[in-house]
């Protein structure tokens, strides 16, 4: 059984976000998938399997980090549709049928992939107690980013903020179900970036999040509203990094980026 990492939302290994990418014939059970990506040990392992002719959609997808399902996540899509590509497993767009709904993955002439995602909605709302201090900073703004993303947004006051962010990553744990968005607007566009963000998700196994495709469904409406264009690019400014090209279509948001295998090799454990 052939498992693969890939780091996703970069064009060079060792950069981006590192995702487990496993294809199999039908999903086995909760537990082993578990056991998986506790054994990956990356921000999310991706599970696929061939669905029959016809339908809604193409493949089936899960994503598990080392402690939890989750209910979206774009890196780890975007690297499952750059296995199907290189491999051969699939040509053209791929309809993926998840929890999230169907996402579709089309492949682009420069090589890119866009994801296309649920828009996350956004409510403001007030500054919750303490939020500061396990921050790090004083947010201008917080906001809700609904169900799927499951995070609260937070604007702060400059990207030089963002950059120097050192949270508590236990105490972050109690403000949202999955953790804490901290973006500001870019000091400088002609650097190739419009906004920059980190992610912080302790609530699901992870401190920080190396490039977050899910989070730019809520920071693509945020930003577009704030910049005045559908059209922008985030810097992830984890010790990693790794950009994503966002464009807003109403209810739907389309996250570009490219992908890069680093590792593959053969899982001796079967289900």
């Amino acid at each position: 059984m052939r498992i693969r990492i890939v780091d996703a939302f970069t064009d060079r290994p060792f950069a981006g976000n590192p995702a487990g990418v496993l294809l199999l014939d039908s999903f086995p059970a909760d537990e082993w998938l578990q056991k998986v990506a506790l054994e990956v040990n990356h921000a999310e392992t991706a599970f696929a399997h061939r669905l029959p002719e016809g339908g809604e959609a193409d493949w089936a997808l899960r994503w598990f980090t080392p402690a939890a399902e989750v209910a979206m996540c774009g890196h780890a899509t975007l690297a499952t549709a750059h296995v199907l590509h290189t491999t051969g497993a699939h040509e053209g767009p791929v309809r993926f049928a998840t929890r999230s709904g169907v996402l579709i993955a089309t492949p682009r002439a420069d090589g890119s992939i866009t994801l296309d995602f649920p828009t996350a909605p956004l409510t403001e709302v007030e500054l919750p107690a303490g939020v500061a201090e396990a921050l790090g900073a004083e947010p201008r703004a917080a906001f809700d980013t609904g169900p799927n993303v499951g995070d609260l947004l937070l604007e702060l006051a400059d990207e030089k903020t963002v950059h120097a962010l050192t949270p508590d990553h236990k105490a972050l744990a109690a403000f949202s179900e999955r953790g804490v968005i901290a973006t500001a607007r870019a000091e400088d566009p002609a650097r190739g970036y419009d906004f920059v963000s980190r992610c912080f998700f302790p609530n699901v196994g992870i401190d920080e999040d190396p490039v977050t495709g899910s989070a730019h469904t809520a920071l693509a409406p945020f930003w577009s509203e704030r910049l005045g264009r559908p059209d922008l690019t985030g810097l992830q400014a984890s010790p990693r990094s790794g950009r994503v090209r966002t464009e807003l279509r109403g209810e739907r948001t389309l996250l570009s980026g490219r992908a890069v295998t680093v590792i593959e090799g053969d899982l001796l454990t079967r289900p």
